[in-house]
């Protein structure tokens, strides 16, 4: 597949700022330059659970960086991120700013830029609103809840000028970046089909209900654009496996992949998606299958098969791009080209984390630290970063458009889009 200029500038100026800023990370060097007390990013968390809080571990330590405020409708969320913040940085909860409704926030002149972390229908609506009122934005995946919500958001990014990063960190890995390299360089061949998987198999199951007094909670912030429902503490703290708020296992997890398939492919959105679910042993507590696969037909001659559960753990996270010559093989930590038997291609791996092939997690790279890195030089040069709005618009879409083929059980087409 031939690369068009801008997937060609992306890959080889990503790949040098996460090179650089992996090796800084190894020999302990600071990661960004040091900012002025004047030059100080002031950061706000919207939405203060569980993924906020994991990447505090990463925020507390950048340089010219400050975590000034928390959002959430929930009091005992707020109450163990600012208890999860101290033991970070004993130092950094003096001055926190804490409130249940994060548009006040957004008011504040002196807040810089904030961190959503909320429940996936909050993704886009908090975005929107964020760049409404100036502020620059690193939001988690999925962008959108709904594809109409497109329009809205390249209409906000556009008029704000704001820099939005969405947190598809596989973006910034660099070996990642490096499979990308190879791609492009026809290493394998023409690429034409992918296989990509996040096949887990834990206890997910079991309906604990939470403890957590609807008093202590803002139910209707909560549910915002949600249709109308009594409190259910449940679905509040399980939001990934209910329609109204998540997406099931395609947005929740499909789309870190597909998104590093859209961005070394150069391509944007499926033409069709054929998906199957079923329930393994989540049915009657969730509402999304928890076990599913699609295959996404793109232009191009292009297939993904995506394959995902929670109740096997085979193959783990990872893709495969599958060309004519041989595949390449990415996880989180590794990297390894594998020639197809007859073919004289060079085989190559590149392994920079300790742990077991698939793994959810590494030590290295440190794929979110990077990343971060990656949105801050961008905030500070006002330029693009390596996951701006369109590319979550479109890994999000494909996600949509497999959850429209599971639910209505059947192929459906996409005719390719314009935003809104």
């Amino acid at each position: 597949m031939k690369p068009t200029s801008h997937r060609r500038d992306w890959l080889a100026g990503a790949l040098q700022m996460a090179s650089a800023t992996s090796a800084a990370i190894a020999l302990g060097l600071p990661t960004t330059r040091a900012a002025a007390p004047s030059e100080t990013i002031r950061l706000a968390v919207l939405g203060s659970g569980g993924r906020a809080r994991h990447l505090m571990r990463s925020l507390v330590n950048i340089p010219g960086l400050k975590i000034v405020a928390l959002a959430d409708v929930r009091d005992d969320a707020l109450a163990t991120t600012k208890t999860h913040l101290e033991s970070l940085a004993p130092k950094s909860t003096r001055d926190l700013v804490i409130v249940k409704d994060f548009r006040k926030l957004l008011d504040q002149g002196d807040i810089d830029a904030v961190l959503i972390g909320a429940a996936d229908h909050w993704h886009a609506p908090m975005t929107i609103a964020a760049c409404q009122a100036g502020k620059d934005v690193y939001v988690e995946k999925p962008l959108t809840h709904d594809p109409r919500e497109a329009k809205a958001l390249l209409d906000a990014g556009a008029a704000s000028k704001s820099i939005v990063q969405v947190g598809m960190q596989q973006r910034s890995m660099p070996h990642i970046l490096k499979a990308g390299e190879l791609i492009r360089e026809g290493r394998i061949g023409k690429v034409h089909k992918v296989h990509l998987s996040w096949n887990r198999n834990q206890p997910r199951f079991t309906k604990d209900i939470p403890k957590i007094p609807l008093a202590s909670v803002d139910w209707k912030a909560f549910l915002g654009s949600a249709p109308g429902q009594e409190y259910d503490p449940y679905k509040m703290v399980h939001w990934r496996w209910f329609w109204d708020f998540g997406g099931g296992i395609f947005t929740d997890l499909m789309v870190h992949w597909i998104d590093v398939a859209h961005g070394l492919l150069d391509l944007t959105e499926p033409l069709s998606a054929a998906s199957q679910g079923n329930f393994v042993k989540a049915e009657g507590i969730w509402e999304t299958p928890d076990s599913v696969q699609t295959i996404l037909e793109y232009p191009g001659g292009v297939t993904a098969h995506f394959e995902g559960t929670f109740s096997n753990a085979r193959l783990g996270a990872m893709i495969t791009f599958m060309g004519t010559e041989g595949s390449i093989y990415c996880d989180r930590g590794a990297m390894q080209v594998i020639p197809d038997p007859g073919k004289t291609i060079k085989a190559e791996e590149l392994i920079l984390g300790k742990g077991r092939r698939g793994a959810d997690f590494y030590d290295q790279p440190d794929g979110e630290l990077i990343h971060i890195l990656n949105w801050i030089k961008a905030l500070r040069d006002r330029k693009q970063p390596s996951a701006p709005l369109q590319a979550g618009i479109d890994a999000a879409f494909a996600a949509h458009l497999a959850n429209r083929s599971l639910r209505e059980k059947r192929l459906v087409t996409n005719n390719p889009r314009k935003p809104g």
